[in-house]
């Protein structure tokens, strides 16, 4: 795994933290919206990452026209043989960017949900099954709202984690400016990650231990959501799963075969963010929700890492 973030800081410079943490949902199985102003690098994370495995890439361009059945597939007549053929549509990657998701309608939003929770598409009454791994990675501006559909809160929840990439520090500026006039980094990028090597770290990360005090501060944590007064809809059991999995998934990257309550707390405002809906509308939603669950955190009990002897 450490090959493969050095590939990817080839091209994105400053963002170890972020990298782990895309790495770690698409090993666990997840997807990721990254949520930013334009020039932030979400478009080139993507890219990276899905040069960086020998896997299928699509990208898609979403855009106000873009129809479901661009994403999912068609059912077209071929006079040749006098019958219906299905063309696959872009959903029908490994790895699949969804740029600018915001800017399609909320029906072409829709084509994506079933193939991001059941990994299968539906088109005409037949079923089709989508190869692993399904990764989708999103991107959405946050300021720009003209011409947007913001995403329903069933699309959201089908996220595993979302995250901001920022701006980079001013010596990390001054590198990417160098590297990008000199070379084209991305273009020169090349895949060091094969299905086999997939699947052994996709292995070692069932193998992370998860101590039973953990999966309880989990639970409680979820709970404290849902009771807190400024919530309007609290953590489901799909929220608390999905910091499960996704604490497995970074322990591994961080080389530990366990889970510890720091992982918990550092990974809870990336999956439960997006998922929390606050009462009365606050215009500052996103400081609102990572000061709630700061409050959350400090009100919950912390476990002890007694069992590491």
């Amino acid at each position: 795994m450490t090959q493969v973030i050095d590939n990817i800081e080839k091209v994105i410079i400053g963002k170890t933290d972020e990298i782990k943490l895309v790495l770690s949902a698409f090993l666990a199985g997840g997807h990721v919206l990254l949520e930013d102003v334009p020039g932030t690098g979400k478009t080139m994370l993507a890219k990276a990452l899905a040069r960086s495995f020998d896997f299928k890439f699509s990208r898609i361009q979403f855009t106000p026209d873009l129809l479901p059945s661009e994403l999912t597939g068609i059912n077209f007549y071929n006079p040749k043989t006098g019958e219906f053929t299905f063309r696959q549509g872009s959903l029908f990657a490994n790895i699949v960017l969804a740029d600018e998701i915001n800017r399609a309608t909320p029906r072409t939003q829709s084509g994506l949900l079933e193939s991001m929770e059941e990994h299968q598409i539906s088109v005409d009454g037949t079923t089709y099954t989508l190869e692993n791994p399904y990764f989708v990675i999103a991107t959405q501006n946050p300021i720009e709202t003209q011409g947007t559909f913001p995403l329903p809160e069933a699309q959201l929840d089908r996220f595993l984690l979302q995250l901001n990439l920022g701006y980079p520090e001013k010596l990390e500026s001054v590198k990417i400016l160098k590297n990008n006039i000199m070379d084209t980094p991305l273009q020169s990028l090349k895949s060091v990650c094969s299905m086999a090597d997939f699947l052994q770290m996709k292995e070692k990360v069932s193998k992370v231990f998860i101590h039973d005090d953990v999966f309880t501060y989990i639970i409680e944590l979820t709970e404290a959501t849902r009771a807190n007064d400024a919530v309007a809809l609290g953590i489901s059991t799909r929220g608390a799963q999905a910091l499960a999995k996704m604490a497995q998934a970074y322990a591994s990257i961080e080389d530990r075969n366990y889970v510890t309550p720091t992982d918990i707390q550092y990974l809870l405002p990336y999956v439960f963010g997006h998922r929390i809906m606050l009462k009365g509308g606050l215009k500052n939603r996103k400081s609102a929700v990572l000061s709630l669950l700061a409050d959350v955190i400090a009100q919950v009990t912390t476990p002890t890492e007694s069992w590491k002897g």
